[in-house]
């Protein structure tokens, strides 16, 4: 692999640190971002490819004209994983590629499988769009074996050329600060914790460890919950319903989770209850969640939108910057920057980004 490596992990963290102090002198929270940031990363921008790809056009990156792109996204299940999806092809074609692409309608056993037939059709490249670690990195590492250039979308691997992804660190501590902060550095917490071998939910559960090491007054409700892919919502809304039957009020203040979905349907049930000291905090920005934040009596608090379509073009002029003779322009990460998401500011996110 080849091009600028940018910080991650342990090191992410000292940018992080960086970044919590100049918020501090800014006069900033850690809900917003420091004026003129953009939002901001902890870890830092990635190449010229990624930075510039919200305003580039197919000029700046060579042309895939003669190539093949594979596609295997996980799911179209929610907004996040439809949205790059098709952007992501759309970009690829604008650039003159061919697409192949598939999706495993959120099943891992179908997702190597659709990896693994895409290596038999010998594309240039191929794109993998999140994915459980321990059922997909077997067959990542055929792909590499097969000498077929590997990109993904939200999914680490030591066999991919490059990853895009918003910052997964900042996302997770920010989302685990803003709850903690809440809540007084008090209280008890629901967690919705399913997919430990989905790379940004485990970045982000850990992370909230990590924060809540330093208000030891929240403890995280025992046992956790699981939420699931097939039937989320309706899932989500009956295990929260059960809870608030065991916890009366004064015993849950929070509900958190990776992602947005399962927080809809607790939502319903929150709200439904009249439960309105319990808050929900989530992250993807789904309509659906979007809509619950912009209504005033919803319990739904907080969210974080990420840049799906600059995360999709950015992974597509990448493949082919890589694929035309300027792999020493790929960063091994692209990180582009979230959004917090708030009651206060969420018409004001809606109108620039789009959702």
């Amino acid at each position: 692999m080849s091009g600028t490596r940018t910080l991650r992990g342990p090191l992410a963290r000292v940018g992080a640190v960086a970044l919590a102090a100049a918020l501090a002198l800014t006069g900033c929270s850690l809900k917003e971002a420091a004026p003129g940031s953009g939002g901001g990363s902890a870890a830092g921008t990635a190449s010229s490819a990624a930075s510039a790809s919200g305003a580039s056009t197919t000029a700046d990156v060579p042309s895939l004209e003669g190539k093949t792109v594979g596609i295997a996204a996980k799911d179209i299940v929610h907004d996040f994983s439809r949205v790059v999806y098709e952007q992501l092809q759309k970009r690829v074609k604008d650039l003159g590629g061919k697409v192949i692409a598939t999706q495993a309608e959120a099943k891992d056993d179908k997702h190597v499988s659709d990896v693994e037939n895409l290596i038999t059709q010998k594309p240039d490249a191929i794109i993998v769009i999140l994915g459980d670690a321990q059922t997909l990195t077997p067959a990542l590492k055929k792909v590499h074996d097969a000498g077929i250039a590997l990109f993904t979308i939200n999914f680490q691997s030591e066999y991919s050329t490059n990853n895009v992804s918003s910052d997964d660190w900042q996302i997770g501590e920010t989302l685990a600060r803003t709850l903690a902060e809440d809540m007084g550095g008090k209280g008890k917490v629901l967690v919705f914790n399913g997919f430990p071998g989905v790379t940004p939910c485990r970045i982000r559960y850990n992370e909230l460890k990590l924060v809540l090491q330093d208000y030891p007054d929240i403890q995280l409700l025992k046992p956790e919950l699981q939420d699931k892919y097939d039937g989320t919502i309706e899932d989500a809304k009956k295990q929260i319903e059960d809870q608030l039957r065991l916890h009366p009020k004064g015993e849950i203040d929070a509900v958190w989770s990776c992602w947005d979905i399962p927080q809809i349907g607790a939502a319903q049930a929150i709200d439904a209850a009249g439960r309105n000291e319990i808050k929900l905090y989530g992250v993807d920005a789904e309509p659906g969640a979007l809509d619950l934040i912009a209504d005033p009596k919803s319990s739904y608090a907080f969210t974080v939108a990420q840049q799906t379509t600059k995360m999709a073009q950015a992974s597509a002029d990448n493949v082919a910057l890589a694929l035309g003779g300027r792999a020493d322009e790929v960063p091994t990460t692209s990180y582009l920057s979230p959004e917090f998401v708030t009651k206060k500011n969420v018409e004001q996110v809606r109108s620039e980004l789009g959702i």
